[in-house]
């Protein structure tokens, strides 16, 4: 396999569910000259081609379908159909928001923190959202897997014993074939101090399909494996997705779910809260973190302010159980890392008296009694 191959051309491990989600590949929107096919007005439609120029456009059929096109403001249809808003630079962007590029040792690798690193297998996605912070190296370096470009990042990793975790993310790693999932799994947990394996994927949200027995097979063995999905919006649960969290939870994954903050999309307090309520008890994912939108280029129209993600993030800790609450945070420019940004509820302190604020609104005392 080289770095030329296509990552959605799958292995013949379970043939009929391979053709189904290769199907779903094919049927959708491969590269900017589809929108054509698009239900969309003239004046969208070169809008969103003039958009897709700049950065890489991939829908498969099953999220296309999501779309109601009767409405311009559908949260599917705002996440991934090019917009003329994108071309909009402002100033304060960066081409690489959370700094990848400066904390990477070796090719394919990034390492900002002391336990564990980013792995990047492909940088190829089964579909390209618009809003992606990695978005500008999506498009310029655009390579697939090869067992020779992750030679230098798997030499790296058992060089350093003090990493016990390693993340795969790029690009989408669940877009590569399940024989490519195998090696990059077999590689990682013969490093004897590598304790688990994390996946970062929009694949069991647009491409449910793509979750087979072939895929957890692959992924199945010494490591814990957790699988961390991007649902941003109720709409994106449905039969599909509920069936590929299932096959996933059943294989003994842990199942954790990052969603950005996007304005237009979800920046409501109802459309959070049924969103976090439905995946921790129809889908079994427990809502981890919401991410305050990076400082991508051509996304200041669907960034909100920080000021109005607390007020979002404090409603929905007095309406939900706290195992359906993530953690609103925002990954800090320059590798500072996820900090969390909700709410503050400490109102006063004096000594070992504190006035703190309850999720009714109502201020109380307390005061500490430890021993000293």
């Amino acid at each position: 396999m080289t770095s030329d191959s296509n990552p959605l051309q799958a292995s013949a491990v379970t043939p009929d569910a391979d053709a189904t989600w290769q199907t779903d590949v094919r049927a959708g929107v491969r590269h900017a000259g589809d929108l054509v096919s698009l239900p969309l007005s003239p004046a969208e439609r070169a809008a969103a081609q003039e958009a897709a120029a700049n950065h890489k456009v991939r829908i498969p059929k099953a999220y296309l379908d999501l779309i109601d096109w009767n409405d311009p403001a559908d949260p599917i249809r705002l996440q991934v159909i090019p917009q003329p808003e994108e071309l909009v630079e402002h100033e304060g962007e960066l081409d690489d928001p959370i700094a990848d590029h400066g904390f990477s040792p070796v090719p394919r690798l990034t390492h900002r923190h002391a336990d564990r690193v980013l792995l990047f297998p492909t940088y190829q996605c089964a579909v390209y959202c618009r809003f992606c912070f990695r978005k500008e190296s999506l498009t310029s370096i655009g390579r697939g897997f090869s067992r020779e470009a992750l030679e230098p990042a798997f030499a790296y990793i058992a060089e350093h014993p003090e990493i016990r975790e390693v993340i795969l993310t790029g690009g989408d790693p669940l877009s590569l074939p399940d024989k490519a999932l195998v090696e990059i799994r077999t590689r990682i947990e013969a490093i004897a101090h590598v304790r688990l394996l994390r996946i970062h994927t929009r694949v069991p949200v647009a491409l449910p399909s793509r979750v087979t027995a072939g895929l957890v097979s692959a992924l199945e063995g010494r490591l814990m494996v957790t699988v961390v999905t991007h649902f941003n919006h109720p709409r994106e649960i449905t039969n599909a997705t509920e069936m590929a969290c299932r096959t996933l939870r059943q294989a003994g994954f842990v199942l954790l779910n990052q969603s950005v903050l996007l304005k237009g999309v979800n920046d409501t307090v109802e459309v959070l809260e049924e969103l976090c309520r439905e995946l921790m008890y129809r889908l079994g994912v427990k809502p981890y973190y919401l991410h305050h939108g990076d400082l991508a280029r051509g996304m200041a129209h669907r960034r909100t302010t920080i000021a109005q993600g607390q007020t979002l993030a404090e409603a929905l800790r007095a309406r939900l159980s706290g195992i359906c609450n993530p953690v609103y945070v925002l990954d800090l420019p320059e590798g500072g890392g996820k900090v969390p940004l909700g709410p503050c509820y400490v109102e006063a302190r004096d000594g070992e008296n504190w006035r703190i604020r309850g999720l009714d609104g109502e201020v109380r005392g307390y005061r500490e009694v430890v021993e000293t």
